[in-house]
This record gives C-alpha cells, sequence and structure tokens, in this order.
C-alpha cells in the first residue's frame, strides 16, 4: 500500500506543495476541475518523469506494489490505437483449478506476512541497535569525556567528537594492557608532560683544520730558495744578497735593455748566466710555494664561511647549547691569525730567499672543536630527552585510557553485552527474512506457472459485453482482434466502431476494461500480482444512469478491498462530481465512519492547490452543503471564489425553494441604508460570479469579504431564518 504521497513544485503545486499522509485501504478526494487531481495521478502513473523530481510517494514497509492508474492518460494510451491489449484471468479455470490456485494465494499471502514481520522485527532490532549505540554514545561523551576533558585533553588528541571518542573507548577497552594508576598521579604527570613538547636539535657540524694544519708545518716555509752557486754572477748576487730584487727583474727584461739602468748592458752571455743561476730546482720551489698559497687560502675562506654560518644560526637559535661568546671571541681571533698568515704567505712569494714562520692555528681551532663537542654532547643529552618524552607520553596516554576504561568498565561491559545479543539477533532474522523471500519467490512461479494454464483473453470480453448489454449498450460490442491477443470494438454489421462511439461511450467502455485489467493482467504472469487503483474522474462525459453503475461497480471493489478479498490492495478516486463523490462512499444508513477510509479535498485559490485533510469524515454530502462548507473554511480566500458560493447559496435557498426576488430580499431591511448595504452585496456578488474585468479587476481585501459576510447574514435573519443559517454554519445557538 502507499503510506503517502508529496506533490511540490510542479503545476499548480508551490514549493511548499501538499502531503497526502495516513492513506488507507480507501481513499476520497475532492477537487474541483483544474485543482490538480490529474497531476497527482500521473505521478503516481509515472515517478520516473524529472517534472516530477521534486516529489515523493512512501510504500507500506518499502515495498512497492503494481499501481494502474485510470486518467485521460490511460484512455488515450489503450483506446487511441484502434484496439485494447487482451487482459488474462482465470475465465477458463475448472473450479478445482481456481481453488488450488485461490490455496496457493493465501499459502503465498501467509508466506508474505511473515515476511513482513521479519522484515519489522528485523528493522525494529536495527532501531535498537541504533539507539543503544547513540545512547552509548551520548552517555560516553558526559560521562567519561567532559569529565575527564580538563585533565587529560592532550590523551583524547584525534577523539573530540561523539562517534570517534566511543569508538576509541570501545577499542582501548579490548586492547589497552596498561598499569592502571591512580586519579592523582595521572593528573602529576598530565601537568609535566602535557607542557609544551621539546623539539629535536640538529647537531652543529664537525670542522676539519687537518690539511690547513699540515701546510703550516710544510718545510718550504724556512727554506732558503735561491739561485746556482757556480755561476759567475752568483758571488755577486750572494754578496749583495739581491737574489729576489734580480729574480724580479728578470721579467721586466726587453732585449739588451737593462730594467734597471735602461742601458744597453745585458748581452747574450748575462742572459745564460741569469737562467743557470736560476736553475729548475728553484722554479719547482717557488711552484710549490705558490700552489700551497692557493690552497691555504681556499681552505682557510671555507672554514671561516662554516664557523660563520655556524655563528650566525646558534645566535638565532633560542635553545642554543654553544657558548656563543666564547665561540665568536675564538672565531674572531682565528680570523686574525689566519689573515697574518697570508700576509707570509704572499711575503713568501715575493721574496722566496727569505724565511717566514706561519702562525700556528691549531690552538685556536682546538679551542674552537672543543666548543662544538660540547655544545653537540649537550644536544645528543637534549635530543635523548625529546626520544624519552614521546615514550613516557605515550605511556601516560595509555594509562588515561585505561583509568577511563577502568571507571566506565559496568557501562561499556552492559552496552557490548547488548549490542552482541542484538547483532546476533539481527544476523538470525536476515537469515530468516532471506528463507521467507525465497519461499515466497518459489511459492510465486508456481502460482504463474498454474496461472498459465488456465488464463485467457476470452473472459474479459464476456464480461464487458455482459456489462454493456445490461446497462443498454447494444449498438456495439468487444470482440478479439485479428492480432492475438488484442480486442477491438465492433458493430453489429461488423464494421469497427471506434470512429463512430460517443465520448461517453467511449469512456464507459474504457473504464470497463481498466476494472478487468484491475482483476487480470496484460500477460499471464500479471494475473495474481497485488496491486494499487488510482481512480481519476471516471465519469466526466457520463450520463446519471452510467455514472450509478460506475459507482456500483468501484463499491464492489471498495468492498473486496475492505475485507481484504483478491490481489486490489489500495485504491486511491479523484473526482470534481459531488453526486458520483456521494454515491460512491456512501456506506450505508446507519454507519457514518469506516476506519479503512480517508477524505480529502483539493483546492485552488490563486492559482495555487491546498488540501485540506477530513480523516474519517466524509466532507461531501451535497452541492449545497458544500456550498457552505466552502464559505467556512478559512482556506478560501479568492474574492472571486466566495461571491460565486454566496450567489449559488441565495438562489438555491431563496430564489429556487423559497420564491424570493432581489427585491423582496432589499426589502426586508428597514433603513434606507441598510437595503443600500443588501442591494450592495447583491451587486458583488453577481459581478463576481459573472465577470472578471481583467484590466480593471482588485482583488479585494480581508475585511471587505468580512463586511459583506455580515450583510449576507443578516439577508437570513431578517427574513426569519436565521436558524438555517445557523445550521448550516455550525453555530450552536444559546437557550434562554
Amino acid at each position: 500500500m502507499i503510506k503517502s504521497v508529496e506533490i511540490k513544485n510542479i503545476a499548480t503545486y508551490d514549493p511548499q506543495g501538499i502531503q497526502l499522509n495516513d492513506l488507507k485501504k480507501i481513499n476520497f478526494i475532492y477537487g474541483a476541475n483544474a485543482s490538480g487531481k490529474t497531476t497527482i495521478s500521473n505521478f503516481i502513473y509515472d515517478k520516473s518523469d524529472i517534472n516530477f523530481s521534486n516529489c515523493s510517494i512512501v510504500w507500506e514497509n518499502n515495498v512497492p506494489l503494481k499501481v494502474l492508474v485510470y486518467n485521460k492518460g490511460f484512455r488515450e494510451r489503450n483506446f487511441g490505437n484502434g484496439k485494447l491489449n487482451g487482459v488474462f484471468t482465470l475465465g477458463e479455470a475448472t473450479a478445482e483449478q481456481i481453488k488450488a490456485i485461490e490455496q496457493k494465494n493465501e499459502e503465498l499471502k501467509t508466506i508474505k506476512t511473515e515476511g513482513i514481520k521479519k522484515k519489522e522485527a528485523l528493522e525494529s532490532q536495527k532501531r535498537e541497535k541504533e539507539k543503544l549505540e547513540t545512547d552509548f554514545k551520548e552517555t560516553t561523551w558526559t560521562k567519561a569525556y567532559k569529565k575527564n576533558e580538563h585533565d587529560f585533553k592532550e590523551a583524547f588528541t584525534n577523539t573530540r567528537k561523539k562517534e570517534l571518542f566511543k569508538n576509541k573507548l570501545l577499542q582501548e577497552s579490548i586492547s589497552n594492557t596498561a598499569p592502571l594508576e591512580t586519579l592523582e598521579n595521572l593528573k602529576q604527570k598530565a601537568k609535566t608532560i602535557f607542557g609544551k613538547q621539546p623539539e629535536r636539535i640538529e647537531p652543529i657540524t664537525q670542522i676539519s683544520f687537518d690539511r690547513i694544519l699540515e701546510i703550516e708545518t710544510n718545510e718550504i716555509w724556512e727554506k732558503i730558495i735561491v739561485g746556482k752557486a757556480d755561476v759567475n754572477i752568483a758571488k755577486l748576487i750572494r754578496k749583495l744578497n739581491i737574489h729576489d730584487w734580480v729574480n724580479q727583474g728578470r721579467d721586466f727584461i726587453q732585449e739588451d735593455i737593462c730594467p734597471f739602468c735602461q742601458e744597453r748592458t745585458i748581452t747574450d752571455n748575462f742572459k745564460k748566466q741569469l737562467e743557470s743561476f736560476f736553475d729548475e730546482a728553484y722554479l719547482q720551489d717557488i711552484n710549490s710555494l705558490k700552489k700551497l698559497k692557493n690552497e691555504y687560502n681556499t681552505l682557510t675562506e671555507n672554514v671561516i664561511n662554516q664557523l660563520n654560518t655556524i655563528e650566525r644560526n646558534q645566535k638565532d637559535s633560542d635553545n642554543t647549547k654553544l657558548e656563543i661568546d666564547k665561540f665568536s671571541a675564538f672565531l674572531k681571533t682565528l680570523i686574525s691569525q689566519i689573515t697574518t698568515n697570508n700576509e707570509y704567505l704572499n711575503n713568501k712569494i715575493l721574496e722566496p730567499s727569505r724565511r717566514v714562520e706561519l702562525i700556528s692555528l691549531k690552538e685556536q681551532y682546538d679551542l674552537i672543536i672543543e666548543l662544538i663537542n660540547q655544545a653537540n654532547a649537550e644536544i645528543k643529552k637534549h635530543n635523548d630527552i625529546v626520544f624519552d618524552y614521546i615514550n613516557e607520553k605515550n605511556n601516560l596516554i595509555k594509562a588515561i585510557w585505561r583509568y577511563v576504561i577502568e571507571e566506565y568498565k559496568t557501562e561499556i561491559m552492559t552496552f557490548t553485552k547488548k549490542k552482541d545479543g542484538l547483532v546476533e539477533g539481527i544476523t538470525n532474522l536476515e537469515m530468516q527474512h532471506k528463507a521467507k523471500h525465497d519461499e515466497y519467490r518459489t511459492l510465486d512461479t508456481e502460482i504463474k506457472n498454474l496461472s498459465k494454464n488456465v488464463t485467457s483473453i476470452q473472459p474479459t470480453i464476456d464480461e464487458i459485453n455482459r456489462i454493456l448489454k445490461s446497462y443498454g449498450f447494444l449498438n456495439f460490442e468487444i470482440v478479439p482482434a485479428q492480432e492475438e491477443g488484442f480486442y477491438k470494438i465492433q458493430r453489429e454489421d461488423g464494421t469497427i466502431a471506434e470512429s463512430t462511439l460517443s465520448e461517453g461511450e467511449i469512456t464507459f467502455i474504457t473504464f470497463l476494461y481498466y476494472l478487468q485489467l484491475a482483476k487480470g493482467g496484460i500477460s499471464e504472469d500479471e494475473v495474481n500480482n497485488e496491486r494499487v487503483l488510482v481512480v481519476d474522474d471516471p465519469i466526466s462525459s457520463l450520463d446519471s444512469n452510467v455514472l450509478f453503475v460506475v459507482s456500483t461497480l468501484l463499491k464492489e471493489i471498495i468492498r473486496s478491498i475492505k475485507i481484504d478479498n483478491g490481489n486490489i490492495k489500495q485504491l486511491i478516486l479523484l473526482t470534481h462530481n459531488v453526486y458520483f463523490h456521494k454515491e460512491v462512499s456512501f456506506i450505508d444508513g446507519r454507519t457514518k465512519f469506516c476506519n479503512k477510509t480517508n477524505f480529502w479535498i483539493l483546492r485552488k485559490n490563486n492559482k495555487v492547490t491546498s488540501l485540506q485533510s477530513f480523516g474519517m469524515d466524509n466532507p461531501i454530502q451535497s452541492s449545497y452543503e458544500l456550498l457552505w462548507q466552502e464559505l467556512k473554511s478559512d482556506e478560501v480566500k479568492s474574492s472571486l471564489t466566495i461571491q460565486n458560493i454566496m450567489r449559488r447559496i441565495i438562489e438555491h435557498y431563496f430564489k429556487l425553494l423559497g420564491k424570493y426576488g432581489d427585491d423582496d430580499l432589499i426589502l426586508q431591511f428597514h433603513t434606507k441604508e441598510e437595503q443600500e448595504i443588501c442591494r450592495s452585496l447583491i451587486s458583488w456578488i453577481n459581478d463576481g460570479s459573472h465577470s472578471i474585468n481583467d484590466d480593471l479587476y482588485v482583488e479585494l481585501q480581508d475585511r471587505t469579504i468580512e463586511a459583506y459576510k455580515k450583510v449576507f447574514k443578516e439577508i437570513f435573519v431578517l427574513t426569519k431564518h436565521e436558524g438555517h443559517y445557523n445550521m448550516m454554519m455550525n453555530i450552536k445557538e444559546e437557550l434562554n
């Protein structure tokens, strides 16, 4: 069965829409033409239509049934091509075969009922499990998390949401084996460990001076580098001690001109003596000097850069372990010594014959390296503490969870026991529900196979023709079409009758076909399927006699639905015809309510459809009573609608039954002023109900409508019919 339908954002339904809730086995929906009835039936017929994307339907137990919708679309789909699909029923079956199928169907109903009960029990268990987990989650959050949050918030990192905390608590209750500690001890540790976490410090890079010290101690710096002694000019050069001066002058000799006196005194012999004096050994020593000097400069420059970087980084660090003042002083001394040594090296290059003694950097080097080693030793201690801190913090977190688990032990055990029981119950019910589902499918297949052997489309032909003849439709009948599995409508002379049928005849025969389809199916497999009927205005073009026939046929279906006889499980009937509504919804002269029936009225005000529910109370008694009901309703706000209602009430009660004219009513008022007000009312309702001036029309305000309602009541009071007014408006008269 359909439990509820929501229609919104389509046709005359606004974004708020309407909700048909608490649908029963039988449902009557009254609404005037263009009030939105067909929109409802079209949605139920084709819920996949993209235009109905904002609409929804809810089925009982989430089990959809086959839906057969009768409306204008049904007639167009089934009668537009001149032939009707054949409807299979059990008409050719023997009494024994029908009884066997009926017994199977009863067994199928029993299995379905049991399956629904299993599913309901399963859903109930799932809801109970969900509620159990929700309650446990809320309780643990309050009694476990919030209670300990102030002291142990750091321990609950990554579990500061209810679901996460609950899951962590259950997980720890299984796996946590930490020793149980007292609350005070845990609080004390938390104050120490849950402070600012120390960070690891990178050790200071070690600096190597080995090669620099090797260069400093090289013997070449103290070696006197001079020319060859057995050359004639050697004695003079030695005597005057001008080795370096002569060597430097060699580079400035140009042909035979002396670079010192600028005279032509340089002979080839003299040049040979110079070259012999400054021999290969001399040149090798000079190259060694230059090479060692360059290497020394490069190495010391790199060392200074590294030490400057260390000094800068350590000064910027908030957590340095280096004695930075000492380090800076030692570095300054080292740089000064290196500068002095560079001057010595430059002098040695200029004057190779001189001895130089470089300042040893070893002492400053040892002092700097000692400071770096001391700092690295402190850094190692710090980093060891950092490593231990992480371990200690993890151990504390485990101990805190162990304490929380122990404190909440009873609740955890109770929850776990109940949950395990529910999980086991859910597993068993899922297996039982699946077994019922499989049993249902097996029996359903068996019934369909039995039905295939005894179903036929001929009984539908016979039944439709019987009803047609019973109610005076003698000029045509339903006959099998040449194409197997179809019907056609044929005249007595054998001609096809489709093009010559009246609107009323087409509507009636299409509805009879629909009723047969409701009892059978287009295929043999569909004959025994459970179904829901939606009937939308089946008597739009029918006369009063056929109206009675249609209502009688529907009342037979209604009776079967109420006693759960057959495969039709629900009826939703929509109509604009008051008399048809009254006839088809009539139970008997004594029964006013039925707990299997609900009533609604659809209204359209200002181009927007609204819905009013009446429950089991039938709101449609007669068209005259309906007018009064509309007048009483707060939902009717359009002045045009109210004008039309007042006009029809006055015409029916005073003019048709009481033989009053307009002037007779006006003259009931005693003063001229009152008569003018009454005349204004009659003019107002006649103008509003007979014409609409689109270019001049202005909707009247609520106070104007209320004013005319008072005059409307005065007409009944002054004509001595106040009792009728009070009765129709449900106003209880005071007894003096």
